[in-house]
């Protein structure tokens, strides 16, 4: 069985210097992942300053007055700006050494009914953090991604893989020396369902089990779960590890959704209402041809880019991944038991209040 995220020890410690005395922006910073992200960067690490931008203002203004935020006060910044905005990203970007790149429309029933202001957060809004970026000599942007931009069947997960591609790209617009350095790079990292975070399935089903009836699109459908403190130690890791034009993905276990079902309400009649627009039966992280340039490691796979400057040797200590080799929620190796979802949904609670307490 692989060894996945979900069974690693995460020691933040491991990457103490990687903030030492650096300017960290967020986008999305208000959101689910950018507070647990602010809060381990703050607890863990001498960053020099971290720029929340986001174009909430009330969400802002809660944020500031959380207590640990006030505590940290002297080092964060509250940044209001849509993404959509080239001169305000400009403007947040100056003196920016890391960016992580968290914002985006993400409802799929909302992309599909308003598929331009998708377009215009999700695809031109990447396409200004890469410009700014460049122009404001930002080190490093790693954005993040999701596993509805492999194999794209609805227009979130269209926009977010023109997302993915236009960051990678980015490093070939970024100047770079002989041996492909780039003076600002670009990764990208992608993952699946987030444990706690807004509009996740397990308060979705404790809400839905309250009136007698649990809704189940299919009973054979897959997903795969990582949490919140898994995905922030993940794009940790990925900042770390980043030469640029890299696609980092987890190893994380899947659920199947009858089993998520039986455990959070056991009494309580399910009901199947069939696939919506725009679900899959099951979500893939790693398709069959990106595969193809894709290293394994103990707990990741990388997929590298095909760029001309690439330095080829860069994941030698990878293993080649078999010809037809696809990483999906279905042919996932490792299964959550009934008694781990147990423990996950008994832990969702902390879990979704993790960026609201300190860590």
């Amino acid at each position: 069985m692989r060894v996945t995220l979900w069974d690693e020890k995460i020691d933040f410690s491991k990457y103490e210097n990687l903030f030492a005395d650096k300017t960290v922006l967020i986008t999305g910073g208000t959101g689910s992942f950018g507070k647990a992200f602010a809060k381990v960067v703050l607890t863990h690490y001498r960053v020099r300053k971290l720029i929340i931008y986001s174009r909430d203002e009330l969400k802002q203004f809660d944020m500031s007055n959380d207590p640990f935020f006030r505590e940290h006060q002297n080092k964060v910044r509250f940044f209001i700006g849509d993404v959509r905005d080239k001169e305000r990203v400009h403007r947040a970007l100056t003196g920016v050494d890391y960016v992580i790149h968290a914002a985006a429309l993400k409802q799929v029933p909302s992309c599909e009914y308003n598929p331009f202001e998708a377009i215009k957060t999700n695809v031109l809004g990447a396409e200004n953090i890469i410009n700014e970026a460049i122009d404001s000599g930002v080190k490093k942007v790693l954005a993040l991604s999701t596993d509805k931009a492999a194999n794209p069947i609805n227009l979130y997960g269209a926009t977010k893989l023109c997302s993915d591609k236009l960051f990678i790209a980015g490093n070939a617009y970024s100047k770079g020396d002989e041996q492909g350095e780039r003076a600002t790079k670009f990764a990208v990292v992608r993952y699946g369902n987030v444990v706690g975070s807004r509009g996740s399935v397990i308060p979705f089903f404790k809400e839905q089990a309250k009136n007698g009836v649990l809704p189940i699109t299919d009973e054979r459908m897959t997903r795969f779960m990582i949490t919140l403190k898994q995905g922030v130690y993940l794009v940790i890791r990925s900042l770390e590890l980043m030469h640029g034009g890299e696609l980092f993905i987890p190893k994380i276990p899947s659920i199947r959704i009858t089993d998520l079902a039986k455990v959070i309400a056991p009494k309580v009649r399910t009901e199947v209402i069939g696939i919506r627009p725009g679900e899959k039966l099951h979500e893939v992280l790693l398709p069959k041809d990106e595969a193809q340039n894709a290293f394994e490691f103990d707990s990741m796979y990388v997929i590298e880019p095909n760029l001309h400057w690439w330095n080829k040797g860069v994941y030698k200590k990878g293993k080649r991944l078999p010809e037809g080799f696809e990483y999906n929620s279905e042919n996932n190796e490792r299964f959550l038991s009934e008694s781990e979802i147990a423990a996950l949904v008994n832990e969702s609670d902390a879990e979704e209040a993790y960026s609201k307490s300190s860590v």
